[in-house]
């Protein structure tokens, strides 16, 4: 039967995305059991590449959060979506620049990849002039060896960088991101665990001087189980609920 108000592909799609999202919810659960914990873990659902007829299906799913990477996508399929997605938790979750700081603080509540002072205050300042408080996470880089194009603040640069966003009257410091390293040559097979592990650790760090900071951002679909053993609070998937993504080139 098709569900009200949906074509009959709308409703397979969305048939689809709730199968998918019954599944990662399921190893998240199990993963949060295995690790002991009875705190839940926020699930962001990442909607790059995807349309935003997802979104607005997935609005009808009990998702709360969806990321998108780049700006000027997020920005447009943002006014695309109905009003029940709008109201979504949105986050930035891909590099940033500072440029794009005025845009992208109307669209996304939550900027998950702020690695340097410089866009520290092109956020505050984008903020306070749009009248909002925005969200910021700390990427930090784990890469056992520095990779071209990688974002993130190296771990001993975390605490100025979280002064420098408790200065800023229209951010709030919400806590920690992470992208496991790459897997290839040279990288050890448990390179994500090791990886989570030191997150952890630098959250831990991180709380003992801003007690509010309590989020982990890391694990996406293929990491997600490691990065709950590690105390993520939440994690970033998009291939396991929305499919292989078709990039244009």
């Amino acid at each position: 039967m098709i569900a009200e108000g949906l074509t009959g592909g709308e409703t397979a799609r969305r048939d689809e995305l709730a199968a998918n999202l019954t599944a990662v919810r399921a190893r998240i659960d199990r993963a949060a059991a295995a690790a002991g914990r009875v705190d839940p873990v926020r699930l962001i659902v990442v909607t790059k590449t995807f349309p935003a007829s997802d979104v607005d299906l997935l609005a009808t799913l009990g998702v709360t959060d969806v990321g998108e990477n780049r700006d000027q996508e997020g920005r447009a399929k943002y006014e695309e979506c109905g009003s029940a997605a709008r109201s979504l938790t949105w986050h930035m979750i891909g590099q940033l620049q500072r440029k794009k700081a005025s845009h992208v603080v109307r669209w996304a509540s939550v900027v998950e990849s702020v690695d340097r002072p410089e866009l520290v205050t092109a956020l505050g300042r984008a903020a306070a002039s749009a009248g909002r408080v925005t969200g910021v996470l700390l990427q930090v880089n784990l890469d056992p060896e520095p990779v071209p194009g990688r974002g993130g603040a190296l771990p001993q640069e975390l605490p100025d960088l979280a002064d420098r966003v408790g200065q800023e009257g229209a951010l709030r410091l919400e806590g920690l991101m992470a992208v496991a390293p790459n897997p290839g040559s040279g990288v050890p097979a448990d390179s994500a665990d090791r990886a989570f592990a030191r997150l952890q650790a630098l959250s831990e760090d991180l709380r003992s001087r801003h007690p509010e900071a309590r989020v982990i951002s890391a694990g996406m679909s293929g990491d997600l189980e490691q990065a709950v053993a590690h105390g993520a609070t939440q994690v970033r998937v998009g291939g396991a609920i929305l499919g292989a993504r078709a990039y244009v080139q």
